[in-house]
């Protein structure tokens, strides 16, 4: 049997390590008496002692130079082998077992620990104060760097501002970047912000490169500012967002991009919503897959996005888990409104989770003795993202408005709750800030420039900061940022590519939290189903159609074969408005446009492929997707120069022929493409007008 180490009490011996003053001295004074008696009891010649001492002494003289230890410690080093040599062959001559000899042994052993330990100590306390003069060399060479920059500043802000600052302290970044000043203003009542409205004539008398600045914030008093300093422009290089995938907390901040100083900048948004601006090409959709790549890593938070351009901002999060990329993955946020319809239900159910968890929850904050909704993993806050949601809110349109009144109830009664939201828009302009729910709720603010002078007013979106100017940020994917923490300045965005999308997806898919049951009950059948196929068909609908090859009978004419609407009966007097619309409608393509005639034998024309589903071959109009889509024509031309979108089309077709909007919308996408209609405005504002209503075309006369 092993015997069991584990009971082994006794003292366990470090034979690596090196000898102290006292083990030291013993292993001297031994050795000297071990080899005095052994030679003695062999006849050695005494004189052998003595040679080996002094070399000894000599090889140890030669060592602790090359070291370059102190004169102390190489005399007593070299007086330790002469004096044990002498009392050896001292011994050898006269008898190591003798009295006098054992004593004035253990007298030596005694002397040479004392001595060991003094010169030791004389040894630690020279190596520290070596130590001490190198930092002070240090200190001094960065004191006078120190005290060149301030005095360099100091002469600046005289000549800029006007003013006499006393520069108490300057702080090199520890990424070398540049610096901050910790200044004192002079008496007299001077502000902050007499340096601040001069940051770029302060940034342009220091010369500083393109992308950096010298800004200034309030200091620890209202008699103290602080000049942040860049000196390296940190804005131009792309930086991609970072491949540590762990876990966050909605309490400790989300990450949202670097500060010129290459520190992170967090959004805490527990009770804080948020408003991020950006035109067109600035980078704002890249921005908006970081504040998701965000929420999907944190551990208490439920991302729900309202995305009415196709849902383009939430797709690239959902569909890794909706094509099987990964086995048993949920997708990288819980919810995803493409359409005025869902975004509706997303609206409803929000309302309904932060009115019910009032009631429901009651106990709980009690307990935690808080009025704030403990917001944790078993009880998630959650925040909806809405693209271009201040836009929605600016719109005039009856729809819009509707969605606009839910978005701000939501903003109103659900901070306590844990329901905040993340607004975007394409400019700082009065009517997307002029609503005061949004300039007094969304605190943390972004504004991604990237050189576009056209609808960014910092001025109105960062109030009460000086010295922010654009074209500081030309940078796509650069700009400002403010938070109540953080005041607003210069950042940098994170890029984040498609494939980091796919891998947070996978990376985060066991960490998002489950809605909880009390906020699930109140959310009702909107939530559980809305993974639904029916509700999620239209994200699977993305594969393009290949164009059938043109026929005989397409290529007589050069045009579309409308011969399908031809082939009608004469209307009735039980005749819809929309189909007399339609019959009118075809009349007139027939007259404008060349079209070609219809197949009227089985037999297809020699050497001809067979038309595909995505060809041109419209005689199958003739079943009911056919008539549907030309309902949808006729409702187009019915609407007249001022449009319609796809919502209200489907909407007017939804009792009667069943269309769902997406189907509207892949229909105005075609008839946008081949000339039928032209697409007036973007976004939530798209209307789509019929040829006919055009300016200058002769079907208006």
């Amino acid at each position: 049997m092993a015997p069991n180490t584990a009971t082994n009490t006794g003292p366990v011996w470090d034979w690596a390590a090196g000898h102290g003053p006292v083990t030291g001295a013993l292993s001297a004074t031994t050795g000297a008496l071990a080899i005095a008696t052994t030679g003695a009891a062999t006849g050695m010649p005494p004189g052998w002692a003595l040679a080996a001492g002094a070399a000894g002494a000599i090889g140890h003289t030669v060592t602790s130079l090359r070291d370059r230890l102190s004169a102390r410690t190489v005399s007593m080093r070299a007086a330790s082998w002469l004096v044990g040599a002498g009392w050896t062959t001292w011994a050898m001559a006269t008898g190591p077992l003798t009295w006098a000899a054992l004593g004035s042994l253990a007298t030596l052993g005694v002397g040479l620990g004392a001595a060991a330990r003094s010169t030791l100590l004389h040894e630690e306390a020279r190596e520290l104060e070596a130590l001490a003069a190198a930092e002070r060399q240090v200190a001094r060479e960065l004191s006078a760097e120190r005290r060149a920059i301030a005095a360099e500043w100091v002469d600046r802000i005289q000549r800029v501002c006007g003013i006499t600052v006393r520069v108490l302290a300057v702080e090199q970044w520890p990424t070398g970047t540049g610096f901050t000043i910790d200044a004192e203003l002079p008496p007299g009542g001077t502000t902050y912000d007499r340096i601040a409205r001069e940051a770029a004539r302060l940034s342009a008398d220091a010369r500083l490169p393109h992308g950096c600045t010298a800004s200034a914030s309030q200091g620890i008093d209202q008699g103290r500012v602080l000049i942040d300093v860049t000196t390296v422009n940190v804005l131009a290089e792309e930086v991609t967002y970072p491949t540590d995938y762990g876990p966050l907390s909605l309490h400790t901040g989300i990450p949202w991009g670097l500060r010129t100083n290459a520190d992170e900048i967090r959004a805490y948004l527990r009770e804080q919503c948020a408003l991020v601006v950006g035109p067109t090409g600035s980078g704002k959709t890249n921005m908006v897959h970081t504040i998701l790549a965000g929420f999907a890593r944190a551990t208490d938070v439920l991302t729900w996005v309202i995305d009415l351009n196709a849902g383009s901002a939430g797709l690239p999060w959902v569909r890794p888990a909706l094509t099987g990329d990964g086995e048993g993955m949920r997708p990288g946020v819980d919810w995803l409104a493409a359409d005025y319809d869902e975004a509706l239900l997303m609206l409803d159910a929000a309302v309904r989770i932060a009115k019910h968890r009032k009631m429901a929850y009651q106990d709980l904050m009690s307990q935690a003795n808080t009025d704030l909704l403990p917001v944790s993993a078993q009880i998630p806050q959650i925040m909806l993202v809405i693209d271009e949601g201040a836009e929605i809110l600016a719109s005039s349109d009856r729809q819009m408005r509707r969605l606009a009144e839910k978005i701000l109830e939501v903003i109103r009664i659900a901070r306590a709750m844990g329901l905040r939201t993340v607004l975007t828009a394409l400019g700082a302009t009065g009517s997307v800030l002029g609503n005061l729910m949004i300039r007094r709720e969304a605190k943390v603010r972004v504004a991604l420039t990237g050189g576009e002078t056209e609808g960014m007013d910092l001025g109105k979106q960062f109030p009460g900061s000086r010295g922010l100017r654009v074209d500081q940020a030309p940078y796509k994917g650069s700009g400002f940022m403010g938070t109540p923490e953080s005041p607003a300045a210069l950042f940098k965005s994170w890029r984040i590519l498609p494939n980091q999308i796919r891998d947070i997806v996978a990376a985060t898919s066991d960490r998002h939290p489950v809605l909880d049951a009390v906020s699930a009950k109140a959310a009702g059948p909107d939530y559980a189903r809305r993974w639904d196929h029916a509700r999620v068909a239209w994200m699977h609908d993305h594969a393009p159609v290949p164009a059938a090859p043109p026929s005989a009978a397409c290529t007589t004419g050069g045009g579309l074969n409308l011969s399908a609407l031809r082939e009608q009966p004469p209307a009735t007097a039980a005749e819809s408005e929309a189909d007399s619309l339609a019959r009118q409608f075809r009349e007139q393509i027939d007259a404008q446009f060349a079209t070609a005639p219809e197949p009227t034998g089985p037999e297809p024309v020699a050497d001809q492929p067979p038309a595909t589903a995505g060809g041109l071959n419209l005689s199958a109009l003739r079943d009911e997707d056919n008539a549907a889509r030309t309902a949808a024509l006729a409702l187009l031309l019915a609407a007249g120069p001022e449009g319609t979108g796809a919502s209200a089309i489907a909407r007017a077709l939804a009792d009667e022929h069943g269309t769902s909007r997406q189907t509207v919308v892949g229909w105005l996408k075609t008839w946008t493409d081949d000339g039928t209609a032209v697409r007036v405005g973007t976004g939530t504002k798209a209307r789509y007008v019929h040829q006919r209503h055009l300016p200058g075309n002769p079907a208006q006369d």
